[in-house]
């Protein structure tokens, strides 16, 4: 039985090492004009500076045959979204899975909605490979991922929010407020995969600080971590240290935002995924 992972662009996993096959449907960011492919070889500072210094800006996903193409070539396949409460990836990705069904009437496939982004996209990409690798049939491994699912969580760390305004995901004013008082916007998906703000905060150091006790308020213990960040490294690597102060054992991985997330998150803005308590 060939199994097959897929996920959108937004995992900020290009690729997957392991013996498990893997593809990535990439969404698409446009800047006056010049269209940017969130793909293997993108140059996200490019991208963000050219996006920063544009007048009007825009995202688009992936539609249904992008997916089905993804899909094709697979007995088993499990696809992990971007959530559908931000983006039409999800539905896409269904229609896609609709349409090669029908085509494969013997397949199995499972469309994810993550309701989230990031770093916990890559947590649930990463325990389908684990439980894939165990050679579980697929019945179980649907089971699991979704048992899984309702202990994974997300934090998203701004120090620009204007983005997310000016493409209807949070009020201009607040967008304006923020960066006008060099406010850094932390905030977590809600239940139904949209954004929900947690803090406000000024400077880095309390910025961390906040993020670590939030993640403990949600329940991290010191599981796995993915730390995502746009342009900003040093950020990232020091909310690592900050984390292992407290949780010695955590498995802490950092990685460079790719296209799509890089857009939303902007310059210095990190996404957080994490183990932590059930939903």
């Amino acid at each position: 039985m060939k199994y097959r992972i897929v996920s959108d662009s937004t995992s900020n996993l290009p690729e997957l090492p392991g013996d498990i096959e893997y593809r990535t449907v990439p969404l698409k960011i446009l800047a006056d004009g010049r269209e940017f492919v969130d793909e293997i070889g993108l140059d996200v500072e490019e991208m963000v500076n050219a996006v920063e210094h544009a007048s009007k800006t825009s995202t688009s996903c992936p539609n249904s045959e992008e997916y089905k193409q993804a899909y094709e070539g697979a007995d088993c396949v499990f696809a992990v979204t971007i959530t559908s409460g931000l983006s039409g990836s999800y539905n896409a990705a269904e229609q896609g899975a609709r349409e090669f069904a029908e085509e494969h009437p013997d397949a199995k496939i499972r469309v994810i909605d993550s309701l989230s982004t990031g770093g916990e996209m890559h947590l649930l990409i990463e325990k389908l490979k684990e439980l894939m690798e165990q050679g579980l049939p697929f019945e179980e491994i649907n089971e699991k991922i979704d048992e899984y699912h309702r202990t994974t969580q997300l934090l998203f760390s701004l120090e620009s929010v204007m983005n997310l305004a000016k493409n209807g995901r949070l009020p201009v004013a607040v967008a304006k407020i923020a960066n006008l008082l060099n406010i850094r916007f932390i905030g977590k998906p809600t239940p139904e995969g949209t954004i929900k703000p947690v803090h406000n905060v000024r400077g880095a150091r309390k910025n961390i600080s906040k993020i670590v006790e939030e993640m403990i308020n949600m329940g991290y213990k010191g599981g796995k971590v993915w730390i995502s960040h746009c342009l900003n490294l040093e950020a990232a690597q020091n909310l690592k240290n900050s984390i292992l102060e407290k949780f010695p054992g955590g498995i802490i991985g950092i990685e460079p935002m790719t296209g799509l997330c890089s857009y939303y998150a902007e310059r210095g803005g990190m996404i957080i995924g994490f183990e932590g308590a059930h939903k």
